[in-house]
């Protein structure tokens, strides 16, 4: 029977001051806590034991306006991932989630030329995570295309859904055994913005070189899914998710037409990809559909932008996930958008303008404020939205500048980790939460200027040395007492590793 929402509740989201409320909450013994990072971001070594080039090494390295490659050796972890485990055990972590550089493993982004050098450092890497009783969690592709295949169209090209599916058969075949935890694509919703970097698309193409990529990324899930689920599921018992940035969008005011705005917002930006996998209809969201073909016909398309999912495809993505791997950071306001977008555009078919309130505490990030109540209310929507999904949380963080004193990093943590634990009490089917990052790593086109990590990275020594910060212990405490101590803080910055982990 499902927990129905108390209105008590509602009552304890007090804006971004968290919650009110001083009863104990405690997860439960069965969560998972972890932390991530990204091959990119962290691996370095970009052009080592025969790695291929990646869509963001050829745009760092052929783009003279740019400062050097951030990710040529980034925080190096291709040689340093004993210490990065090391890390992880200091923490007392069950999971860390990583991902698998495309072009390390199949150089020319085809199944045909496989690079064993490549496959052997995730095999050191696994067997070194599992030996301390760490579970991996593997997420096949967090925006690191083969240069190869963007040469070709990338994910606007239906041949990329062959391309991935192969590519997943590598990893499964390699990797199957050991790790339980799979996630196919990080952020579809962020890899088919033509207006992020990755797509090398002209102008022109926008609002349709996008919604060909949301056809497209989810049909390569599913069909990576389905694969997973007929051969390797029975014989190997993992899971196999997708994540999905589900950052929270609420009226700026209650007007009629600021309520309009974030259901059209939160229907664009994730309920593209939600709807064809947990709604019980299946297919892209009616708003959606609806608003693109009107858009479209008023622009003289003689068909709508938005491609069609067939019945065979709304069958073959329906349900193909066993978890929603949730991507979670903040929380927008919304009104309708005062215009100047392209047209046409995914920017003008949402036409929603996104604001925050003055009194959320900022970040290092110009785009990152702590709103924690958000969560709680995603978490809730999506309850409400999709009949309760099996949810992971599989990134949340906070961007500091240099210096192992962080308290706003910590404070940040405990509150989202707080809004969590209301969610999971009206009834969220929460497995984990992993917190991003494990340690500082390239943020993108943010290079290195933006600090993620619970571990600092000195970057300018050749070792790339590891400090653990403040949120790191506090961190760890949670995960060892399994509740939030709201303003607890470490009294030094020592830390060892888990006797619990060295003893299983």
């Amino acid at each position: 029977m499902r927990v129905i929402l108390s209105t008590g509740i509602l009552s304890l989201l007090v804006a971004v001051s968290g919650f009110s409320d001083n009863s104990v909450r405690r997860f439960k013994d069965g969560f998972l806590f972890g932390t991530a990072s990204a091959a990119y971001q962290v691996e370095g070594a970009w052009n080592e034991d025969g790695k291929g080039q990646s869509v963001w090494d050829h745009h760092f390295h052929s783009d003279p306006e740019l400062w050097s490659a951030p990710g040529d050796v980034a925080s190096d972890s291709y040689h340093n991932y004993k210490r990065d485990v090391e890390m992880l055990r200091e923490l007392g972590v069950d999971v860390y989630r990583f991902s698998i550089s495309w072009t390390r493993v199949l150089p020319g982004g085809f199944s045909s030329m496989k690079n064993e050098p490549g496959l052997q450092y995730y095999d050191s890497l696994i067997d070194e995570l599992l030996k301390h009783n760490i579970q991996p969690m593997v997420t096949m592709y967090h925006f690191d295309l083969p240069m190869v295949l963007q040469h070709l169209g990338g994910w606007a090209n239906p041949y990329s859904i062959e391309w991935f599916e192969d590519y997943a058969r590598v990893l499964f075949d390699r990797y199957a055994s050991k790790v339980k935890y799979w996630i196919t694509i990080n952020q579809p919703n962020s890899v088919c913005e033509v207006e992020n970097f990755e797509n090398h698309l002209p102008k022109s193409t926008k609002g349709v070189m996008d919604y060909l990529c949301a056809k497209h990324v989810l049909l390569a899930h599913a069909r990576t899914y389905r694969m997973y689920e007929k051969e390797y599921k029975k014989k190997y018992g993992g899971s196999v998710g997708i994540s999905i940035s589900v950052n929270w969008a609420e009226p700026a005011t209650n007007t009629t037409e600021n309520v309009e705005a974030a259901e059209i917002y939160r229907e664009f930006t994730y309920g593209m990809y939600l709807n064809p996998i947990w709604s019980k209809s299946g297919d892209f969201p009616k708003l959606v559909k609806d608003r693109v073909a009107k858009k479209s016909k008023e622009q003289g398309f003689v068909r709508s932008r938005l491609p069609s999912l067939t019945k065979d495809d709304i069958k073959l993505i329906k349900g193909s996930a066993d978890f929603l791997g949730l991507n979670h950071y903040t929380t927008f306001l919304t009104s309708p958008s005062k215009g100047g977008h392209p047209v046409p555009s995914f920017a003008d078919d949402v036409s929603v303008d996104l604001t925050t309130k003055e009194e959320w505490k900022q970040s290092h990030s110009a785009w990152l404020k702590s709103a924690p109540y958000g969560l709680y209310k995603a978490c809730l929507h999506l309850n409400k939205r999709y009949d309760y999904p099996t949810i992971f949380i599989t990134e949340n963080g906070w961007s500091t500048d240099k210096g192992l004193q962080d308290p706003s990093r910590s404070e940040y943590i405990q509150q989202y980790l707080k809004a969590l634990l209301f969610a999971i009490e009206d009834g969220t089917e929460v497995l984990g939460y992993i917190y991003w990052s494990l340690m500082d790593n390239v943020e993108w086109m943010a290079g290195t200027s933006e600090r993620f990590g619970l571990y600092e990275v000195d970057f300018d020594s050749p070792e790339r040395t590891r400090t653990a910060r403040q949120s790191a212990l506090v961190y760890k405490r949670i995960i060892q007492k399994r509740v939030v101590e709201e303003g607890w803080k470490p009294n030094n910055l020592k830390i060892t590793v888990s006797k619990v982990k060295t003893e299983l």
